[in-house]
């Protein structure tokens, strides 16, 4: 007689620790087939103003992820179908071959994603199997809020308030420990692609990087473990989280959260024993408060499906000023606006797939705010380049910037020049990723259009030529 068998299909879930779907799959089958499908449409697909959708740094850090993963499967005795195509078609064609009668898989709220899981839906209906949905990628369950999902809080202060001292935080399911059962059914594990296949350059070691980020759960354990228990670096998160070099300042937990390699949960759990070992304190505190933050912008998602992709936000006032201005996006990109705490972040990004948050919204800011250029146009570039990318995260802060979502302040501003002379007063930030700034003295590094002709011989840069003469009148933020 054969033995209930069934599919956990990996997602933005890359872990065997909490893992709901795989747990849910191991209680009701006796086999399970794990399975992950590069989806072709995400990974060499571009977005509507014309980025690669997943980026060179984020597709490696993916294909670690799958590689761990297949690494920690095989550890247990079983393995990781991988396959590139379609998921809707590739796993209801598994799951025809290795008559299963389930598919576990843990859901996605957004657009893309939703379609996928709908039309796999569907597919599997017509023969008989049934899509079996869990949740894995947040620290509170929407079963345990004080509301529906659809009376969020649109500010994130009222959900907190409403959500953080009342609402239990669930402890992280456990990884599975014993061998799994092996299937009755040979099929070949299929290979794991690399960045070149889906058309990307290799990548450059990048000296300067914050982090030499790798992708997989054992890294994000890794990573865990070592900013709670050894360099205890989480005790003085709050002091340091604005910083711009090296990869202490923050947790860098998010590359890992953004694919399901660390389990929010699992965070949390560690950071209740590290605060129970040592002490808490506002840093501590101030990693849950963030772990909020990223669910309350899930939250938003849901809540908002669709509408914080549009111009308008959730709000629905999208700005008249705000135009499709590719040159102008270009300098931005390259790192050229001649503006240089600016231009720095955009080369750091360019070149590793990161900047930190207090970078992240000091460039959105000046796109927005100084060039007027579509926020959507930040947004999708975001979406191609960082290794954290997150859709509700990314583009819910989007629409914070751009003043069209969950903020009650209309007017969210960056003075460019005193956020640069407040993060980086030395200048050691600007000068690390502008080179061409290397000879400048202090007091003109974040306004090198100061620079008379005699400073720019004397000092070895020449506006214009070595250093681009900038796209707005920095005078405007002295004042």
């Amino acid at each position: 007689m054969q033995k209930r068998r069934a599919i956990v299909w990996f997602r933005q879930d890359l872990r065997l620790h909490d893992n709901e779907a795989l747990t849910d799959a191991l209680a009701n089958a006796e086999e399970v087939a794990m399975v992950f499908v590069f989806d072709e449409r995400v990974f060499t697909d571009t977005t509507r103003f014309g980025f690669a959708k997943t980026g060179k740094y984020r597709a490696q850090f993916i294909i670690e992820a799958v590689q761990d993963l297949r690494q920690s499967l095989r550890k247990l005795d079983s393995d990781l179908i991988v396959r590139v195509g379609k998921p809707e078609t590739i796993i209801y064609e598994l799951a025809k071959e290795l008559k299963t009668s389930w598919v576990f898989c843990n859901r996605e709220r957004t657009r893309e994603e939703v379609k996928v899981q709908d039309d796999l839906e569907r597919n599997l209906w017509s023969i008989g199997q049934e899509v079996r949905y869990s949740r894995g990628k947040m620290l509170y369950y929407t079963a345990d809020l004080p509301f529906p999902v659809t009376h969020t809080p649109d500010t994130f202060t009222q959900f907190r308030k409403e959500v953080e001292r009342v609402v239990p935080i669930r402890e992280p399911l456990p990884a599975p420990l014993k061998p799994l059962t092996k299937l009755g059914i040979q099929i070949i594990p299929g290979d794991i692609p690399s960045i070149a296949d889906f058309g990307h350059d290799p990548i450059e070691p990048e000296p300067r990087s914050v982090l030499s980020f790798k992708g997989g759960e054992t890294a994000g354990v890794e990573r865990l473990h070592y900013y709670f228990w050894e360099s205890r670096c989480v005790q003085t998160y709050k002091e340091t989280r604005n910083e711009l070099i090296g990869g202490d300042y923050s947790s860098k937990f998010s590359p890992w959260l953004a694919q399901g390699c660390l389990s929010p949960k699992t965070i949390y759990r560690e950071l209740r024993k590290f605060e129970a070992a040592h002490g808490a304190n506002e840093s501590t505190y101030w990693i849950f408060f963030e772990l909020m933050w990223r669910d309350f912008f899930r939250f938003m998602g849901k809540k908002h499906g669709d509408k914080i992709f549009l111009k308008g936000g959730t709000t629905g006032a999208a700005s008249a000023l705000l135009r499709n201005d590719y040159r102008l996006l270009q300098k931005w990109i390259d790192g050229l606006t001649g503006v240089p705490f600016i231009d720095a972040n955009m080369r750091e990004l360019k070149l590793t797939g990161f900047i930190s948050n207090r970078g992240r919204q000091n460039v959105a800011s000046f796109l927005v705010k100084d060039l007027f250029v579509n926020w959507q146009m930040g947004a999708e570039y975001f979406e191609s380049m960082l290794i954290d990318y997150d859709p509700c995260s990314n583009w819910g802060n989007w629409n914070y910037i751009a003043g069209v979502g969950s903020d009650p302040r209309e007017n969210r501003y960056f003075n460019i020049l005193s956020q640069a002379r407040r993060y980086d007063p030395k200048g050691e930030y600007v000068k690390r990723w502008l080179p061409e700034l290397a000879n400048v003295p202090l007091e003109k590094i974040h306004r090198p259009d100061t620079l008379t002709f005699a400073e720019q011989d004397l000092h070895r840069v020449k506006l214009g030529d070595d250093y681009p003469t900038t796209v707005v009148e920095m005078e405007k933020w002295e004042h």
